[in-house]
C-alpha cells in the first residue's frame, strides 16, 4: 500500500515537469521594442599611439591643492589625416573624460620631484566642455611606465617641431631691429649734435670777426675826429 502512494507521487511530478516542458506554442510580444544604436566615441578616426592605465590629478588653484581627477585609461589618439596628436583619459567605470587636449608644440611635460612614478604638465584643456588652462599630473604604476609616457610625448612633440628655437630666432631678429633702431637714432642724435656745434662754432666766429672789424674800425674814428678842427 505504502509503494503504492509512493509510485502515485512519482507518476504526478513527473507529468507536472512534462507539462511545464511542453511547448504551448504561445508567443509573448514584448512591450517596449529596443532597436539597435550605433555607439560612438568620438575616436573612430584616430590611431592609440599610447595606451595606459593610471590615476590624473588636477590642481585647484583656489583650495592650492592637487585634486583627483580620475583612474582610468589614458591614451595619445593620433589624427588619421590631420596627424594631429591629442590625450584623451576616461573614468574607468563611468567613462567619463578626465582629460581632453591637443599635444601642442609648447607642452613640456616634466618628472614630479617627489614622486618618480608621476609627472606633471600644462596645457589647454577641454574635459569640462569650455577651455580652461589647466595643471595636470598624473601617477602610474611603475616607474617605467612614467617613463615611456614622458618619452611618448616628448617624440610627439619633436616630431611637430619645438617652437623655442622659433623663439629664439625671432626673438634675435626683434634685437638686432631694435638695436638697428637704437642705432639710428644715435646717429641721429649724433647728427644733430654736429650740426648743432658747427652752428655755434660759425656764430662765435661771426662774433669774433664782427668784435675785430669793430676794434679795427674804433681807432681809424677817433684818428678821424682829431684830425678835424674844431669850429672854434
Amino acid at each position: 500500500m505504502a509503494s503504492t502512494d509512493h509510485d502515485d507521487r512519482r507518476h504526478e511530478e513527473e507529468t507536472a515537469v512534462a507539462a511545464e516542458d511542453e511547448d504551448t506554442g504561445a508567443h509573448i510580444a514584448p512591450i517596449v521594442k529596443l532597436e539597435e544604436v550605433a555607439v560612438t566615441t568620438g575616436e573612430e578616426h584616430e590611431d592609440a599611439i599610447l595606451d595606459m592605465k593610471a590615476k590624473l590629478y588636477r590642481f585647484d588653484k583656489d583650495g592650492n591643492q592637487w585634486k583627483e581627477r580620475g583612474v582610468g585609461v589614458v591614451k595619445l589618439l593620433k589624427h588619421k589625416e590631420t596627424g594631429k596628436v591629442r590625450l584623451v583619459m576616461r573614468q574607468s567605470k563611468t567613462l567619463k573624460i578626465c582629460a581632453n587636449h591637443l599635444v601642442l608644440p609648447m607642452m613640456s611635460v616634466q618628472e614630479h620631484a617627489g614622486n618618480d612614478k608621476s609627472c606633471v604638465w600644462h596645457a589647454a584643456d577641454y574635459a569640462d566642455g569650455e577651455l580652461k588652462d589647466e595643471l595636470f599630473c598624473i601617477r602610474f604604476a611603475s616607474v617605467q611606465n612614467c617613463k615611456a609616457f614622458m618619452e611618448k610625448v616628448e617624440e610627439v612633440v619633436d616630431a611637430q617641431g619645438t617652437p623655442k628655437e622659433e623663439s629664439k630666432e625671432e626673438g634675435a631678429a626683434a634685437a638686432e631691429l631694435i638695436e638697428k633702431l637704437n642705432v639710428g637714432e644715435s646717429k641721429s642724435e649724433d647728427k644733430a649734435t654736429e650740426v648743432s656745434t658747427a652752428t655755434e662754432v660759425s656764430t662765435a666766429a661771426e662774433e669774433v670777426k664782427k668784435e675785430a672789424d669793430d676794434e679795427h674800425e674804433k681807432p681809424a674814428a677817433e684818428k678821424k675826429e682829431a684830425e678835424t678842427p674844431s669850429s672854434s
